[in-house]
């Protein structure tokens, strides 16, 4: 059993918290994931590493309650328990310095980008962030995107915080004025969010790295289900990923599966929520 140790919330339906796994904490590197399993029946929930601290033996995680599972997850509080967590797994981030990097984070892929961030700073690059949401509830993490950054631009979908605009607005921006200087970009968030910046940096030759939140479900490679088409090869996003070549990634076979188990995700919360409002 895994203790939670501490709990914020950034909204409605973002939420952190903060949870005491030594052995993934001290093997834990930016860009990697755990598969989290609030109870022994419960579903299998991946969910890349926000932070992690190898003294202190913690991990951080931010979900947002999308389906019944994470629904469940934002009810638990300090002193909770999860009964398991599986990690660190899939590749880490290649960390290098390259000079200048765009970092990209939009909504709850914030807290994803934030470690690879982190450690593309550490290695002495110039890193230019940039983060945004649909509005200022859904934002987070302004103050620390900004510590590991020597620029943070932020944005919001309706100009309640920030600049009124989507991530692709600065990105171009900058690969227009920066685009021979700029080495390499990450982008982290919604699917439809990493197409566009990874069809905005194809634009500019700029080499970009997107993490794919596939589908999962034992997370070893076995399963077949998080399958994506990279370069016209089927890969594994648990186990060959969770990152790869934006440029390769076939978006449509992506979007397309997300899709895939709409109508259970919908008829469990729907279960869920009248369950909760019975016992209430």
């Amino acid at each position: 059993m895994y203790p939670i140790l501490t709990k914020q919330v950034f909204s409605d339906v973002t939420k952190l918290i903060t949870i005491r796994a030594r052995d993934i904490a001290q093997k834990a590197k930016a860009g990697q994931f755990v598969i989290i399993r609030i109870r022994e029946e419960g579903e299998r929930i991946p969910l890349t590493l926000a932070d992690f601290n190898a003294d202190e033996g913690t991990i951080t995680l931010v979900f947002q309650e999308v389906g019944k599972s994470t629904m469940q997850l934002g009810t638990f509080h300090p002193g909770d328990t999860i009964a398991s967590l599986t990690g660190p797994l899939g590749c880490a981030t290649e960390i290098e310095k390259l000079g200048t990097v765009i970092c990209i984070g939009g909504g709850v892929g914030i807290a994803p980008v934030f470690p690879v961030a982190r450690e593309l700073k550490r290695a002495g690059n110039k890193v230019i962030s940039i983060i945004g949401a649909r509005n200022k509830n859904l934002l987070f993490w302004e103050d620390k995107m900004g510590e590991v950054s020597d620029e943070l631009i932020v944005c919001s979908d309706d100009g309640s915080t920030g600049r009124k605009s989507v991530v692709t607005v600065p990105l171009k921006e900058l690969l227009e004025v920066h685009g021979k200087e700029i080495k390499k970009a990450w982008a982290i968030g919604p699917a439809i969010m990493m197409k566009f910046c990874a069809a905005t940096t194809l634009e500019y030759q700029v080499p970009t790295i997107v993490s794919l939140n596939s589908i999962m479900v034992d997370g070893t490679g076995m399963c077949g289900a998080c399958r994506v088409e990279v370069a016209g090869k089927t890969k594994f996003v648990c186990v060959d990923g969770p990152e790869f070549n934006a440029h390769e990634v076939d978006w449509n076979l992506v979007l397309s599966r997300q899709k895939l188990y709409l109508e259970e995700e919908k008829s469990a919360v729907d279960l869920y929520t009248c369950g909760r409002q019975k016992d209430e």
